[in-house]
């Protein structure tokens, strides 16, 4: 046993291919023995036997050339698998047919058979059934012995996508894990083994680990309801299992599974929605060659932008930002994935807040579409800092639509906000302030305005994902500002995919406002977040709340009461009936604060008049 150990530890030493082929060419001896036994009801005459020992040179010439041909001893027998019966299966058979060959040519010489066909027949069998089982067997003392330190796991799905999953996972690896249980939906499939590992019903998570004993639960279905899935999930965190989840079969390393692939359930993955899949054909015809400029470009929506831009094929596209290192950040990201030296982006350091910088590239690059994310937007800074939000989300919006208009720019998108309804906060109504730009300036014009307003972003900078992460990765406490606040919640990738498909089919002056799903209760993400992390809350984490921060509301809105809501060629995507506007007071509110000095207070008057639905109760300035 002490032996086995030592030949099966957690590095074993790989045996020489020599080795291989020569414990190869003696089961086939082996074979040929027993084959001879057979015939002869173990009593072969001597004749046959002389035959035989003139036959034997011939028959291990053979099969040596049959399995280096076939390259039967190349693979690693521990590891042994379909593709190596395969090899072993087309050495012998191969093999077989030469030997047949050289009984036919001896007749054809008036010689005796070297060795009967029958005998042939039988050693093919017996040396295969001896090849093959010498693989299996070795490759189960292996697993018996290496598994012992794995971990053991259930999969829910037990296809396709299950089965490559439990050959994934069972590779070696740092983290060994070896499937005990498989859970299925289809009644069909219950009650059955898949590769020696029973298939229960999906709903008996529970009493399959009465029968074994697992620590990990994978989801291998990619095609599962969300609320199917996230009850599983759900009784299985409920029951201290760590939770991981299978990538869509479209990312796979050229077309295999890896074990470093399968990842944790993250909260993204239990959005409360099924995701938002759009025909991005409209997006291919608007931005297929275009020039395409996207300020805030480093940002987080602003980075998605740029990348689903070149993605969809735009000629070329320029990220503006203020900030270096990120935009440094997303020109490495984008040569990671379009190739070093890309000439299809650019990234460049500049203030959406000067006029002079604004018009300079306007003019010179003179884009065709113009994306505008770049804002402040995180709401306790802007309420202590008022001038800034009025400078840089309304000025700078106003700047860069003037200057996109002047250089004939075709389509300008401005991304803002839920919380520029009714707004409570600073950076709300400095967004609703920018809404009423850019409408006014649109409407002026002949650039198609298009504005686009969601909800929180899962995984943005400053999103509430991130922050409860450090929080729990730092022991605690995570921090809830009231039990009872709810937020629409999205992943960038689907609210940047909304924006292209919007943009793509506006005539112009609309604001779209996009299905965000139902309002998620921020407790409850909290919660599951930190069950997630396989902590339990009140013993290893503490969930705290701190208080309602000043302009925050308990719940956010997507639509002024004075608009209703359009439908659109897409069930997820709504037009906002614009509200009436006066244009030169508008325009005129922003001229008057391009060159002259901006307090708080005046900030906080001119978006009080600009925006009489703020409701600005409590603002620190």
């Amino acid at each position: 046993m002490n032996l086995l150990r030592r030949l099966f530890n957690e590095k074993p030493q790989i045996l020489p291919r020599w080795v291989i082929l020569a414990i190869d060419s003696c089961l086939a001896l082996v074979g040929l023995a027993f084959a001879y036994q057979l015939r002869f009801e173990f009593d072969p005459p001597a004749d046959e036997l002389a035959l035989a020992r003139l036959f034997l040179p011939i028959f291990i010439g053979v099969r040596i050339a049959a399995f280096l041909l076939a390259k039967t001893h190349a693979g690693i027998i521990r590891f042994s698998g379909t593709a190596d019966a395969r090899r072993v299966l087309i050495a012998l058979a191969g093999g077989t047919g030469v030997l047949v060959g050289t009984n036919l040519w001896a007749a054809s010489a008036g010689r005796a058979y070297p060795a009967p066909f029958s005998v042939l027949a039988i050693e093919l069998i017996c040396s295969l059934l001896l090849l093959i089982g010498f693989r299996v067997v070795t490759r189960s003392v292996y697993q018996r012995f290496q598994t012992r330190r794995a971990t053991h796991v259930i999969v829910f799905g037990a296809g396709e996508a299950g089965l490559i999953t439990k050959q994934a996972i069972e590779r070696p690896s740092d983290d060994a894990m070896r499937v005990v249980a498989f859970l299925d939906d289809n009644p069909s499939k219950v009650g059955k083994w898949l590769e020696g590992v029973p298939i229960y019903k999906a709903t008996q998570l529970v009493e399959a680990l009465r029968f074994v004993q697992a620590e990990r639960l994978i989801v291998a279905i990619e095609h599962v309801e969300l609320e199917r899935k996230s009850r599983l999930i759900d009784e299985a965190l409920d029951l201290g299992m760590r939770v991981m989840d299978v990538p869509p079969a479209q990312s796979w390393i050229q077309g295999a599974l890896s074990s470093r692939q399968i990842r944790d359930i993250r909260i993204e993955d239990l959005l409360g929605r099924p995701t938002i899949e759009l025909d991005d054909k409209n997006v291919r015809q608007q931005l297929d060659g275009a020039q395409v400029l996207v300020t805030g470009g480093a940002g987080s929506i602003g980075a998605e932008l740029v990348r689903q831009a070149l993605r969809s094929g735009a000629r070329h596209v320029l990220a503006v930002d203020t900030a270096e290192t990120p935009l440094h950040d997303l020109y490495l990201s984008v040569q990671g994935e379009f190739g070093p030296g890309t000439p299809r982006f650019e990234g460049l350091i500049a203030d959406v807040r000067d006029p002079r910088q604004m018009k300079t590239i306007m003019s010179q690059r003179k884009p065709d579409i113009v994306y505008h994310a770049a804002a402040y937007k995180h709401v306790p800074m802007m309420e202590v800092q008022a001038a800034e939000a009025w400078r840089t989300n309304v000025l700078g919006t106003a700047t860069v639509t003037e200057a996109a208009a002047e250089a004939g720019v075709q389509t300008f998108v401005l991304i803002s906000t839920d919380k520029a309804v009714n707004p409570s906060s600073v950076m709300g109504a400095s967004k609703r302030a920018a809404e009423l730009a850019v409408r006014a300036i649109g409407e002026a014009t002949e650039m198609r305005c298009v504005i686009t307003r969601f909800g929180n972003v899962l995984g943005s900078n400053g999103s509430v994902i991130p922050l409860f992460k450090r929080q729990i990765e730092a022991g605690g406490p995570v921090t809830v500002t009231h039990p009872d606040v709810t937020r629409f919640f999205m992943t960038i990738p689907e609210a940047v995919r909304l924006v292209l498909e919007a943009s793509a089919t506006s005539d112009g002056d609309d604001i779209f406002v996009f299905d965000m799903g139902g309002r998620v209760k921020i407790m409850d993400l909290a919660r599951r977040m930190i069950r997630l992390a396989g902590r339990i809350e009140g013993q290893d984490i503490e969930l705290k709340v701190i208080g309602m921060r000043a302009g925050e509301k308990l719940h956010e809105e997507l639509i002024h009461e004075a608009e209703g809501l359009l439908p659109t060629q897409h069930p997820k995507i709504m037009r906002a009936r614009p509200s009436a506007i006066v244009h030169a007071e508008i325009i005129n509110a922003i001229a008057r604060d391009r060159d002259q000095f901006i307090s708080d207070e005046n900030a906080l008057d001119r978006l009080r008049n600009l925006v009489p639905e703020y409701a600005n109760e409590g603002v620190t300035t």
